[in-house]
This record gives structure tokens, sequence and C-alpha cells, in this order.
């Protein structure tokens, strides 16, 4: 059975994104970028159609980063696209995506999301996830932030598995979470 990784960038305070702020809340560097670009990339990209709209509107402009991208099968979770699909080599499934995932990770291909939170909330909570990497961003967005990553999980407990500092500013934590019924110690319901 293969693993699926979630993989989020995220302020320090939880949130995905600023209203006002640069990607990477200008704090990206060569470090950071050096990791990515070393990362193994034979696994199936899993995607929302927000971020499919956004990284395949990338894509065709040909932005920097987005190559690697382009060569990687990539399978986006939509009710609303219809095929054929614009970015080469991407697959649509348009029905319940907790059940495709779980037949995907028989077939023994690594899986990582890339954005898409409410996707990587619907896995998560499924108990589908094996590992959750986050890069921390050294600030907080609490009153610009939007898209915050915990709104809506369960409880979950994340045994550390690696971390890793970037340009002197960045962490990056990769977790093995497990999904809780509530707190540890809370007696188990009738």
């Amino acid at each position: 059975m293969s693993e699926l990784t979630v993989d989020v960038i995220t302020s320090l305070d939880g949130y995905g994104a600023a209203e006002g702020w640069p990607g990477f809340w200008g704090m990206e560097g060569p470090e950071y970028f050096e990791w990515m670009a070393s990362e193994p990339t034979d696994y199936t990209v899993l995607m929302g159609r927000k971020t499919y709209d956004l990284m395949s509107a990338f894509a065709a402009n040909g932005a920097e980063g987005t190559g690697p991208l382009d060569a990687q099968p990539k399978v986006v979770f939509s009710s609303t696209l219809a095929e054929p699909l614009g970015w080469r080599n991407t697959r649509l499934v348009s029905g319940d995506a907790v059940e495709a995932v779980r037949a995907m990770k028989h077939d023994g291909v690594a899986l990582h999301t890339l954005g898409s939170l409410s996707l990587c909330r619907t896995l998560l909570t499924a108990g589908l996830v094996d590992r959750y990497r986050v890069v921390v961003f050294p600030v907080v967005n609490g009153a610009t932030g939007y898209d915050n990553m915990y709104a809506g999980w369960p409880d979950v407990r994340l045994d550390l598995l690696d971390h890793r500092v970037f340009d002197g500013r960045l962490q990056m934590l990769e977790y093995r979470p497990t999904v809780l019924d509530g707190p540890p110690d809370a007696p188990a319901p009738a």
C-alpha cells in the first residue's frame, strides 16, 4: 500500500495565505527552493479544483517551478470541472475523493497533496494521511490571514518523523498523524 503525504505551508498561527502578503510571505530563500527541487517527484499529485485552476494557470504561463509538476501525474477532484482538462497528465475524479484515494493507495503509487485545504482535511478525517509535512513561515497573520489550515479538523496526535530549518527561519516539520476521537484521557463514548 502506498503512502499519502499532505504537504502544506503556513504562517505560525495556521493560515495558508494572508490578504496583501506575497507568496511564501516574501520569506522564501535559496535553501528552501533547493530542498523543494531535490525532493523526489515519483508520486501522483492530488488537488482540488481551486488549486488546479491556480496551478494550471501558472503552468500555462510558464511560471517558474511548475515545469516538474507539468510532467507528473495529477488528479483533480471536482464536481464542476469537465473533461478534457487543459493541464497535461491530469485526470479528473468527480466522485467521492475518499473512496478514490483509498483505491489509489492500493495501487502502490505514492501520493502527495498540493494546496487544497478542504481535500486535505477530508482525507485526514478519513484516516488516509500517512505523513503530514508543514513548512512554518515566521509570521503571524491574525488580522489578514485566511484559509486557516486547522479549521474543521478533528483532534489529531502528531508524532514527529523529521524536522529541518531552511534559510535560518523556515521550519519544516514532518509528522505521522493519528486522528483521535477526542482528548487522549477522555472516557470512551457509551
